[in-house]
């Protein structure tokens, strides 16, 4: 090349000076171009050789999988649909198999990380990490041995296809429940508009979606359908509910739907029962929303913004009494629990299943630790009763563990989750277990209880206890003392606030006036729960934390040095709804050295309950409550926050073309 610069560059002298009469000659001008044109061809063939030269070193250099591996076995790993390939220190490519050589991808010289930026998680990884990548419009599974910096790719194309095609196609049962049917069928004929409606409704969504359906009952649908129509439905957030709900508005006793789905599981039986604990579930929590099952999955809940409705039927409240009724006298002994940190409607609601247990002729005790007892609770239960039938009435969680026999009944009040019994162990160790719940059910629920009551639209416990009660077709009547009566009510007053809160309605008055009827002392019900200065100033001292993330919504926390009583957060929620403009309210607080509780509390207009769930709790509609173990009041705060970012539009109880 210096060569022909030298040349050049003399010639366009000889031409641009004339030196030696050089540009005089004749036919100098051909002498040039001749020149330019020896040295182009001389260049052309300087680069071939090259080329051929560089490309037969850089062949002898290359590895042939056969070679190293052997022909049989590269034969079964083109068969297997194998690739290999090895990068040097800096993940440059420097060797493929044919594989890739066969399908025309030429990756040699180039960066692997580049082109496939997700390999970057096998770097660092244990040697069995594998990364599914999608390359060449195929899909590979990607494995690295960092020792010989080699990736292997297998293409998984065919089987994610089949995969992703079984997977859609997967059977899926579903059960459609109208929910207050019975009270609509009552009033008018079943032909009513309203019903024609619904059933157009719901005949219409499923027809669209791809839904096979068949009426199994007046008010019950059985649905079959393949898992890309059930993802199509998760996708449009299940808006038959909601039309429903809309279509329904002007009603007197307006009509909603209950939804379980299940799927994910071979067996159609089991199919069938994962559907049926669904709609349970759906119903249990109150109804109007959908509850998703997947075989292995936590549960999956849609729609659920409107309250539970209030049925004035005494038939439900007597059937289920007669039927604990029954299962007590099968009975050898009784034992009931509430919750932890037993509050007054557990230890009410206690109370009212001792007493059916007298009329039974059984012997009932209270699972009992006063450690695990609120304050006040703990107080008024020592104090109404004498030393003697305190003892004999209770029983500790470690003597109920020990004395406990295959005979014996397990009744839980004012709680469904196994983990917030107050005797977990017990609970595990109990073969027949009863549950009567007015919180709604989460997916977390006491496993296979022979008898289940959850009332949502109750407002506490010893409300369901006090009609059953009254309602139960026993006789003579169940006797019931006036302290115990006295302490149910004063349950009563603590979780409606007073009759107070969103959860109060009719059955509310008429169970306070059941207890009344026996006695109740509805002054020494109130006195029960009466504040004492220190709590009062207290309460007084969080509420004026209080901040607002978002318009109506409201949150107040105590300080990390403060240790107060569950009871006490939950009147602070209580007071601070009772300030205009506040659509729910969250209050925080530690109850001991390793436990932050959050009480949440709403208007009706917020569903406090969906927003808990999200934070690993539950509850009510309008009353729910978290627990953390192991942070601060200050983190869980930034939870609520995020929280309340990610889902409090979605948990707003908005009516159709309203707004809050």
């Amino acid at each position: 090349m210096l060569l022909e610069m030298l040349i050049v560059i003399l010639l366009f002298c000889f031409w641009f000076f004339n030196w030696f009469g050089f540009a005089s000659i004749e036919g100098a001008e051909i002498y040039v171009f001749g020149v330019f044109a020896f040295f182009i061809v001389l260049d052309i063939l300087f680069f071939w050789i090259s080329f051929i030269h560089l490309n037969s070193i850089r062949q002898r250099n290359d590895l042939d999988a056969a070679s190293l591996i052997g022909t049989d076995i590269q034969d079964a790993y083109d068969f297997g649909q194998l690739g290999l390939l090895v990068v040097d220190q800096d993940n440059v490519v420097i060797w493929t198999s044919s594989l890739f050589h066969d399908r025309g991808i030429d990756v040699i010289d180039s960066n692997i990380l580049t082109l496939l930026p997700p390999l970057k998680e096998l770097l660092n990884s244990p040697a069995d990490k594998v990364v599914k990548v999608e390359f060449k419009g195929r899909l590979y599974d990607i494995k690295y041995i960092s020792e010989a910096r080699l990736f292997i790719f297998k293409d998984c194309t065919e089987y994610e296809n089949v995969l992703n095609y079984s997977k859609e196609q997967a059977i899926v049962l579903g059960l459609i429940t109208i929910d207050n049917y019975n009270d609509v069928a009552s009033d008018t004929d079943e032909s009513a508009d309203a019903v024609n409606q619904v059933r157009s409704l719901i005949t219409d969504y499923c027809r669209d979606f791809g839904v096979l359906l068949r009426r199994v009952k007046n008010d019950t649908y059985f649905a079959v359908c393949n898992y890309a129509s059930l993802k199509k439905m998760e996708d449009d957030k299940f808006t038959l509910i909601e039309d429903v709900r809309v279509a329904m508005m002007k009603e007197t006793t307006p009509l909603t739907l209950s939804i379980g789905f299940a799927y994910d599981f071979p067996d159609v039986g089991k199919l069938n029962e994962m559907a049926g604990n669904a709609i349970d579930v759906a119903l249990s929590r109150g109804g109007d929303q959908v509850v998703v099952s997947q075989y292995g999955a936590e549960l999956r809940f849609f729609g659920g913004k409107t309250t539970a409705v209030e049925t004035t039927s005494k038939i439900k409240v007597r059937s289920v009494a007669d039927s604990l009724i029954s299962l007590i006298k099968s009975s050898g002994n009784v034992y009931v629990m509430g919750h932890i940190d037993m509050d007054m409607d557990a230890l009410g609601s206690c109370l009212g299943i001792v007493a059916i247990a007298d009329w039974c002729n059984k012997n009932a005790k209270i699972v009992y630790n006063p450690r695990l007892a609120e304050k006040k609770a703990r107080l008024a239960f020592q104090s109404a009763f004498p030393r003697e039938t305190f003892d004999k009435m209770t029983i500790s969680p470690e003597d109920a563990l020990n004395n406990i026999k295959s005979t014996t009944l397990l009744v839980v009040v004012d709680v469904g989750v196994p983990d917030m019994v107050l005797a977990p162990k017990v609970l595990d160790k109990a073969s027949k277990v009863i549950v009567i719940d007015h919180h709604r059910r989460s997916d977390k629920y006491v496993e296979r209880p022979v008898l289940n009551y959850v009332e949502p639209s109750a407002s506490s416990a010893s409300e369901i206890i006090a009609e059953m009660i009254k309602y139960a077709t026993a006789n003579p009547r169940i006797n019931l003392k006036p302290a115990f009566a006295t302490l149910m009510l004063s349950g009563i007053f603590l979780d409606s606030n007073y009759f107070k809160s969103k959860s109060t309605g009719m059955r509310t008055f008429e169970a306070a006036e059941i207890l009344k009827e026996y006695g109740a002392d509805n002054a020494q019900a109130d006195d029960y729960l009466k504040d004492e200065y220190e709590e009062y100033s207290l309460i007084t001292k969080i509420i004026s934390t209080m901040e607002t993330p978002s318009y109506g919504v409201v949150y107040c926390t105590s300080s990390d040095k403060d240790i107060i009583e569950r009871s006490t957060i939950a009147k602070v929620a209580n007071q601070v709804m009772q300030l205009k403009g506040i659509n729910a309210c969250f209050v925080i607080g530690k109850t001991d050295d390793k436990t932050i509780r959050m009480s949440a509390r709403s208007d009706g207009t917020i569903n406090v309950q969906l927003l808990c769930e999200r934070m690993g709790g539950g509850g009510h509609f309008t009353m729910a409550a978290c627990l953390f173990t192991n942070t601060t009041v200050e983190d869980v705060a930034g939870i609520l926050k995020d929280t309340l970012h990610d889902y409090l539009d979605s948990a707003r109880n908005v009516p159709a073309g309203g707004e809050v």
